[in-house]
């Protein structure tokens, strides 16, 4: 994917084997404060597909979803916050989808774990910086391991 058009990146946190769905709802709604501070058009929390009988289609939210829309340049940027913020909180993993392309990062960082990041935004195209600013983060490192859809 390249070009200026903007992207949605959907994201679906799970939490650890201890938390419950009122911690997972306080955590999506930290994360989305969190993302708002960046350079990002939109974080919002992501509605179900699958209603129960008696609601009103579209009033469903699904727990521990965000869809975040963004220009690519902000996308490192992004991945980063999301890698270092579940260092910091009960969550087992985040899965980030944009398009067909999907990436599931884990509260455990790695060697491997940074490639597969490096990889999963190289996939997403070129990001230059906007104008002005200087490229945030190392360039991302050429060959190496692919990442298959999690």
């Amino acid at each position: 994917m390249g070009g200026d058009a903007t992207r949605v990146m959907n994201l679906v946190l799970e939490g650890s084997a201890d938390s419950d769905q009122e911690e997972l709802d306080t955590l999506t709604l930290q994360l989305r404060e969190r993302l708002l501070e960046l350079d990002i058009d939109r974080a919002e929390l992501n509605r179900s597909d699958g209603a129960p009988d008696g609601s009103k289609p579209g009033d469903v939210i699904a727990l521990g979803a965000l869809a975040v829309t963004m220009a690519p340049f902000a996308l490192r940027s992004v991945v980063r916050l999301l890698e270092t913020w579940i260092g910091h909180r009960p969550v087992r993993t985040v899965s980030i989808t944009i398009g067909e392309d999907s990436l599931e990062l884990q509260a455990v960082s790695s060697g491997d774990q940074r490639k597969l990041i490096d990889a999963f935004i190289t996939r997403q195209g070129p990001t230059p910086p906007p104008a002005g600013e200087p490229a945030s983060g190392p360039p991302p490192e050429s060959g190496g391991g692919t990442a298959e859809g999690a």
